[in-house]
């Protein structure tokens, strides 16, 4: 592959349309929006790599390289050509077009450029599915890679004739720049505030260089930018790096409440967790009776947890693990003493009505058999009693491992 000493002059002089010039205003402006000149170089090297690998497909004798000076030429050409005249069609079908026209010129050269590699495709990559193949894709890509190893096709080069496209396509001046002036001092006052003068990114490390209009669209993505913490924490950081210290090692970042496991749901920011913990000790008591009496009422843990307070709250104090805490709530439980629990029913009116109708049945069977009377009352004792003893206390190391899973997690 030849370098780009062979360079052709239709490289440098893509545009022959050129702007009719005042008599007065003799000085233009030629600046062009960085970011689409850039975007369109891109292209432009993309879309050769296109064209000589189709045009090569299957060829013994030919491969991209040998071709890529010769269907560079006729590209360019190409490319002058079709943005000459779509200025002319534009402007005079203007409001006729049965397709819409995008206002993005790199889709315009982009159009253009598939139009031309299907041109150059040859028979075997028209029918043989080449189109549709990976391989084409991974050839197209090496190339590219080739030609820039090799210097081919340099991205200055490259963007000059990009320029001159975008100027070509570009009738809405919404990408360039066609300020006319009588002097060159006038234009050169001119360029230092035009807005697609190129300037650098103000932010330490950031080397991005962008259109002045774009100033505002950059810094707001610039990953260099310093901005303080997303969640309110005193720290100051890079965009880049703000998401790894919000979800690590930010002192504001929302965690679960360490009592999650018996019941309280709140989330509070990480440097909060002790204050939590010493604000709403009383919540977490509720939570902790509520965990060892399953089943109970709110009122009678309402009247065991004011007990509680009253006396020795200050040992629950400060206690961060929700096992120690639950332990510790369980040991002042005992030294108040046993309290009954009244099991949670759900009462419906059918279940009412057959209580209502036991009770009559109980009632009659007492006064016309003692005997069977008699027989039914141990079975209401056993339910009144609960559980055997031996039950409970399973149950009850059963909830242990339970709180010490929850706690691990």
């Amino acid at each position: 592959m030849e370098t780009d000493a062979s360079f052709t002059e239709v490289d440098l002089q893509p545009e022959k349309i050129e702007d009719v010039k005042d008599e007065g205003e003799k000085f233009h402006c030629d600046l062009c929006d960085k970011e689409m000149v850039h975007k369109i170089a891109l292209i432009l090297l993309e879309g050769l790599s296109t064209a000589c690998v189709d045009n090569t497909t299957g060829d013994i004798f030919r491969s991209p390289g040998t071709v890529a000076a010769e269907i560079r030429k006729e590209m360019l050409e190409y490319l002058n050509n079709r943005t000459h005249f779509f200025v002319a069609e534009s402007l005079i079908l203007d409001g006729n077009l049965e397709e819409e026209i995008s206002d993005q010129p790199s889709d315009l050269i982009s159009d253009f450029i598939e139009d031309f590699t299907g041109f150059k495709r040859n028979l075997l990559s028209r029918v043989s599915g080449w189109l549709l193949s990976e391989l084409r894709d991974e050839r197209i890509d090496d190339f590219v890679q080739e030609m820039e190893l090799n210097s081919f096709w340099l991205l200055d080069r490259r963007e000059a004739v990009a320029q001159k496209l975008l100027k070509n396509v570009d009738f809405k001046n919404e990408f360039h720049c066609k300020m006319k002036f009588k002097s060159e001092a006038e234009l050169e006052r001119h360029r230092l505030q035009c807005g697609f003068r190129t300037v650098l990114c103000e932010n330490e490390g950031c080397n991005a260089t962008y259109s002045a209009a774009h100033t505002e669209k950059h810094d707001s993505v610039c990953p260099f930018k310093l901005l303080p913490c997303e969640q309110k924490c005193p720290q100051t950081l890079l965009r880049q790096e703000m998401d790894k210290h919000c979800i690590t090692v930010c002192p504001m970042k929302p965690v679960n409440c360490p009592f999650y496991s018996i019941g309280c749901k709140a989330t509070v920011p990480y440097c909060n967790i002790k204050q939590h913990i010493t604000d709403d000790v009383r919540f977490h008591l509720r939570f902790a009776l509520m965990y060892l009496h399953k089943g109970a009422l709110a009122e009678d843990l309402r009247s065991r947890a004011e007990q509680i307070e009253q006396e020795c709250i200050d040992r629950l104090v400060g206690i961060q693990s929700v096992r120690n805490f639950t332990n510790t709530v369980k040991d002042l439980d005992s030294k108040f003493g046993p309290f009954k629990v009244i099991k949670k029913q759900e009462i419906t009116g059918d279940v009412t009505q057959n209580s209502e109708s036991e009770k009559l049945v109980s009632q009659d069977s007492s006064a016309g058999n003692p005997k069977k009377s008699e027989s039914r009352e141990p079975s209401v004792e056993l339910q009144k009693s609960g559980p055997p003893e031996s039950v409970g206390k399973d149950a009850e190391r059963s909830e242990e491992k339970k709180l010490d899973s929850g706690e691990n997690s």
